[in-house]
């Protein structure tokens, strides 16, 4: 696995038709068999995993004996939620037997979209990979609509790499990664080990590069490398239908590696974070403002004063008592939260505001000086 070398949170995506055998619409346990000891050898090589992957419509609807190739969205909601049942089942008792927990997490475009959504998802998964816990993501599908789904999971895949500042997202496919046609129709197809850049000659190509079994082909997954990619994190595009499939790439089976466009994820981030325009603002003391250039988070007690009206997840200037911008932030309370916590221990925020809230009024990875 010499691909990992460096990588210290991998995101691996795996599509229905890996996981679901289309004719007899089961769980192919045998390769998700084979799937759970290369997350075990990822584990033991001190990786932090997170698994998105489909196949709660295409298993539910085999329990509810519907046959017809196209389902109404009513019928694809009713077996997502039907399927979601098994499909949590099967990862939870495939990397039981090497000793692995893990957690279901569904989610809808919004989620992302809705800063609070988004850091109430950042903090769940990463207090899960703080205890070895291997986060199982799907798309909501049971409650997803058109207007609110991400409508395939390589670009999910690609959200969730970057909530979450993964180094590496590896997408499972059936084809063993990226060619300048489709290689399935044209024998002089060029096959891509490494793409430095998505130029537009390479994105006319996944034009008529498709999968034959994925949603939208090559273009979809051409799309989640430029989401991955933009915030530090790599992208490899692999076939997965072979038992092994992690270990066996680069080895059995080709792949295309994307790289990123910068090196660091929490780079990106703070990138990100920095383009925001703030909405409220914090002054703080001089012991929080040497605690957050230590690299630490700011705590209640460090803050002295709360300005302006702004909501969960809102970006807030951050001050020290000169009055002198030091970064933004995104805060985890509202400003009334926050203006009632502000000097106080963390042990006391349950007793101030009647629920456990956050330990912290801004975590570290959430602060762009």
């Amino acid at each position: 696995m010499e691909y990992l070398n460096g990588a210290a949170r991998v995101v691996v995506k795996i599509g229905s038709s890996l996981l679901v055998d289309d004719k007899t619409g089961s769980i192919r346990s045998d390769w998700l068999q084979s799937l759970s000891e290369d997350i075990r050898d990822m584990q033991s090589k001190g990786l932090e995993v997170v698994i998105v992957s489909s196949g709660s419509i295409a298993l539910g609807r085999k329990v509810l004996s519907w046959s017809e190739k196209s389902l109404s969205l009513e019928q694809s909601q009713a077996s997502a939620a039907v399927g979601q049942i098994q499909l949590a089942q099967a990862y939870q008792e495939a990397l039981a037997q090497y000793g692995i927990r893990t957690a279901q997490i569904l989610v809808t475009l919004e989620d992302s979209k809705d800063r609070r959504r988004y850091l109430n998802s950042q903090a769940t998964v990463e207090t899960l990979l703080e205890m070895g816990v291997v986060p199982i993501v799907n798309e909501n599908d049971t409650v997803a609509t058109d207007e609110i789904k991400y409508g395939d999971n390589d670009r999910l895949a690609a959200q969730v790499s970057v909530t979450i500042g993964a180094d590496l997202l590896i997408l499972l496919s059936d084809v063993d990664g990226f060619y300048s046609s489709n290689p399935m129709t044209d024998a002089n197809a060029n096959h891509y080990t490494t793409i430095e850049k998505i130029t537009p000659e390479i994105e006319a190509m996944a034009e008529d590069t498709k999968s034959k079994v994925s949603k939208g082909g090559m273009k979809t997954k051409l799309l989640a490398a430029k989401i991955a990619t933009a915030a530090g994190c790599d992208m490899i595009i692999t076939k997965g239908t072979d038992s092994n499939p992690i270990s066996s790439m680069g080895n059995i089976n080709k792949k295309t590696l994307f790289k990123a466009q910068i090196k660091d994820p929490q780079t990106a981030r703070k990138k990100w974070i920095s383009t925001m325009k703030p909405v409220g603002e914090l002054v703080i003391d001089e012991g929080a403002v040497n605690a957050l250039f230590s690299g630490k988070s700011l705590l209640p007690a460090g803050v002295l004063v709360v300005r302006k009206d702004f909501e969960r997840g809102d970006a807030v200037s951050i001050l020290n008592m000169k009055g002198e911008v030091l970064g933004l932030g995104l805060c985890a309370y509202s400003s009334d939260e926050a203006s009632s916590i502000i000097g106080h221990q963390t042990s006391e925020i349950e007793e101030i505001l009647g629920y456990a809230g956050r330990g912290v009024i801004v975590h570290r990875d959430n602060i762009a000086f």
